[in-house]
Parts: structure tokens; sequence; C-alpha cells
């Protein structure tokens, strides 16, 4: 690692005189790790213990401070860095790739180069198809109301009311997510679903009172703050797919599920959920991972590392020693483009990385082409070349 430790002096100094960034605290908080890990504290830079004891007073300190949500999301993205600092030196506020045994922070300050080209960075934006198949456009900065529901272009929150015996036929809604898009969706019962690029979901303009509530992922990926039972009269809440059944109390989760691959990913945040598939049942405890494999229709269950898996929804994208080809088929959803190797060989491999979802994509390819895995890379309208 290369790091400028007049840089380092000027940067302690700064946090110790209360004036350091958020950004600049990870960074000491990365460093020290980073140093820790290889017993390369510069000689010239003194109290090396005091300094992170300072720095995780203050974090605790801004954990403490925080309201209830606010600390599950601080505690989560603290503990990640402190966790994973070692091998992941980033400046979060510009986003950095990391390859095992290459890592160099020199040219974060370089220029990087100019391509002109048709790829946007992602935004909020949806289409919303009515129970009689009306479709509806929802963006950014534009308004969309009807007796169910309100949108402001970023969300749509749909009225709480519980039917106690439905007269007609229950209608249903999709919410459609396309590429390069994203969407939070507020049911009548007051689950949050925040939607992830390329995905759909149908659920009910209301649900009935006492009865099961249930919604269909139809495909994509999607994470449930679900209402908790006690709310409804006891009701459960089910989420479906083609492939699996899961059963829900009141819990946090995502779901992976993207028509393209054959794996189905269901991470547990906290609660508890029942995964069922082809008569094979398994239930989640926190911070465990169900990996169902639809071609052999069994299912494994693994502990992760849940803010990996659900860092989409916080504007971040976190990447672990993924194969390159992975990497650019999450970037290709959000960017919407499509992304062509010409060299087969460097599809596997491997990278750590974190990024904002804001970067333009000439950035994140620029900062890989800097480790010599590609030669050369092309963007042609919505088209990346990688050489």
């Amino acid at each position: 690692m290369h790091i400028d430790k007049e840089y380092l002096i000027k940067l302690i100094d700064k946090f110790q005189e209360g004036k350091a960034s958020d950004d600049e605290i990870r960074l000491l908080v990365n460093f020290y790790k980073y140093c820790q890990k290889t017993n390369d504290w510069p000689a010239e830079i003194p109290n090396k213990d005091l300094v992170l004891k300072g720095v995780l007073s203050k974090v605790e300190k801004g954990i403490s401070s925080s309201n209830k949500n606010d600390v599950k999301t601080k505690y989560l993205q603290f503990s990640r860095i402190l966790k994973y600092a070692a091998i992941i030196v980033i400046l979060i506020g510009l986003g950095y790739f990391y390859k095992q045994g290459s890592f160099s922070n020199e040219s974060i300050n370089e220029t990087q180069e100019i391509v002109d080209h048709n790829i946007k960075t992602g935004t909020d934006k949806a289409t919303l198809t009515l129970g009689d198949g009306t479709e509806i456009v929802l963006e950014k900065n534009q308004n969309y109301s009807d007796k169910n529901a309100t949108s402001d272009g970023e969300k749509i929150i749909y009225n709480a009311a519980p039917l106690k015996k439905p007269k007609v036929k229950i209608a249903y809604h999709y919410l459609t997510i396309p590429r390069g898009g994203q969407y939070y969706l507020k049911l009548s019962d007051g689950t949050g679903v925040w939607l992830n690029s390329e995905s759909q979901l149908k659920y009910p303009i209301h649900f009935v009172e006492g009865e099961t509530r249930r919604v269909e992922l139809v495909y994509g990926e999607a994470y449930f703050d679900v209402s908790p039972s006690s709310k409804h009269k006891g009701a459960n809440f089910k989420v479906y797919n083609s492939a699996q059944e899961i059963d829900v109390l009141g819990t946090e989760f995502n779901v992976k599920a993207y028509k393209d691959e054959t794996h189905i990913y269901t991470t547990l945040v906290e609660g508890k959920v029942a995964i069922s598939a082809n008569k094979e049942n398994q239930t989640l405890a926190p911070n465990q991972q169900s990996d169902l494999n639809i071609e052999t229709n069994s299912i494994n269950i693994t502990v992760v590392d849940v803010y990996n898996e659900i860092s989409w929804k916080e504007g971040l994208f976190i990447f672990e020693e993924k194969p390159l080809k992975n990497i650019m088929k999450v970037l290709s959803r959000w960017y919407d483009m499509d992304v062509i190797f010409i060299n087969k060989a460097i599809e596997k491999e491997e990278f750590n990385g974190l990024l904002r979802k804001d970067q333009k994509i000439e950035d994140i390819l620029s900062n890989i082409k800097k480790f010599g895995t590609i030669k050369n890379y092309r963007i042609n309208d919505k088209k990346v070349i990688i050489e």
C-alpha cells in the first residue's frame, strides 16, 4: 500500500483537532487496520493506539446520538469497514477497487479519461401497471396519485385501508423497475419494499384483514421491511416467486432472484423466515443466507456479511473477492449497459471494492484498468467492450 506519510500526519492532526470529516475518519481506521495486518505502522508517526482509540470513540458517539433506524445503518457501515479495512483500503466518497497485492491510492487525484457515450447512472424510475392493464411511468420529479396510492417520483405509497370482507375481487398492481432504475414501495399494510434494477413485484392494492398477506417477486431483487403480524391480527406475510416461498413474521430480509441466474439468494437481516422450495424447508436466522439452486432444487445455508448483500439499497455496491464478470453483471443492470469481454480469461480475475452508485462508469473502468488486469476498454453507445 502506498500512502503519503506527510498527508497521514496532517490527517491525524486534523482528527485530533476535531476537524476530520467522516470519510477522513474512515480512512484513518482503514489505514490503522492495514498496518495492524502488515505490522507496518510508520515509525515517524507515533501514538498508533491512541489514534485508533479516539477514532473509535467518535464512531461510537456518532452511533449513540442517532435515531433507531440510523443506528442500524451506521453500525452496519462501520462494522463492515472495520472488518474488512485490512483488505479494502478505500475512500467511500470516491469509490475504489482493490486487487490482492496491487492496491495503490496514488492515482486518486488523476484526471480521468473523458469518454463520450450514452451510459448514465441509474435513478429512481418504475412502471406501475394497474389492475386493468393501464401502465403509468413513475419518474423522478413527477407526481402521480389515484384513490389507492400517491407517488412523488421517488417512491409510491399505498393507503392504509385493510379490507374486512372484500365485496369484489382484489385488484393487483405490478411495479416494474427497468435496468438503470430503482424504486421504493410502501404497501397498504405498512411494509416497505426497496426494488433494485431489473425487478418486478406483484402485490394487492389492499390486504384482507386477518388473512395472510401475499406478494410475488416475479423477478429481480427486493429488500423487505415487513410490518409485524401483531399489527395485522396475526396475519403472516409471504413472498412468492416461481421457485420458492418465504413465510415471515415481522422481519427484514433481502431476496435476489434474477431471470438470468440459476440461484436465488435470501438473506435475513433480522427476525425469522422459513424458506420452502420443492418440498424442502429451511429456517433462517439473522446473518444467514439461503442459496436455492434452481437446477438441482437444493438449498444451502451459509453465514454471510449482511451489509455486503444489502448495500445496494444504501447507494453502494460492495464486492468481496468477486470475479470481474460478476461485478460487471451487477453494474450492467444499474447502468443499463451491455458488457463484452474480448479476453475471456480476465472474466475470472477477482476484485474487492466499494463503489457509490452515483459514480460515472468511466471512472470505475479507469480504476480497474490501473491494475493492469484489462489492457483497454471502449464504450460504444451503451456497450462496454473490455480487452
